[in-house]
C-alpha cells in the first residue's frame, strides 16, 4: 500500500511512501535498532520526565522484541523438514537386489 502526500505549494511532484508490510526479519532488525537508540537516549538523558519516557520506550520495545523473536521461532520449527519417505540405504538395496 501506497500514501500519497501532495504539498500544496511549489508545484512539486508528490512524496510516497511505501507502507507494505515488512517480513519478519525486517522487523525484528528493526525492533532491534529502535531499542539501541532508546538505550542511547536513556543514557544520555538528565530530565526526570524524559528519564520516564525512555523507561517506557525500552519497555515496550523490548517486549516488542521477544514477541518477535519468539514468532521467528516458532515459524522455523514449523517449517517441514526434509524427511524421505524411503531412507537411501533402502533404496539402493531395493535398486540392486529387485
Amino acid at each position: 500500500m501506497k500514501v500519497f502526500y501532495h504539498q500544496n505549494f511549489d508545484n512539486s511532484q508528490p512524496l510516497t511512501e511505501d507502507l507494505s508490510p515488512l517480513d519478519l526479519k525486517d522487523s525484528i532488525e528493526k525492533t532491534r535498532q529502535a531499542l539501541e537508540i532508546a538505550y542511547s537516549g536513556f543514557d544520555n538523558v538528565v530530565e526526570t520526565e524524559l528519564i520516564d519516557s525512555y523507561i517506557f520506550e525500552i519497555n515496550a520495545l523490548q517486549k516488542r522484541y521477544t514477541h518477535l523473536t519468539d514468532l521467528a521461532a516458532m515459524q522455523s520449527t514449523e517449517q517441514p523438514k526434509k524427511s524421505y519417505q524411503h531412507s537411501p540405504i533402502r533404496a539402493l538395496v531395493s535398486h540392486v537386489f529387485g
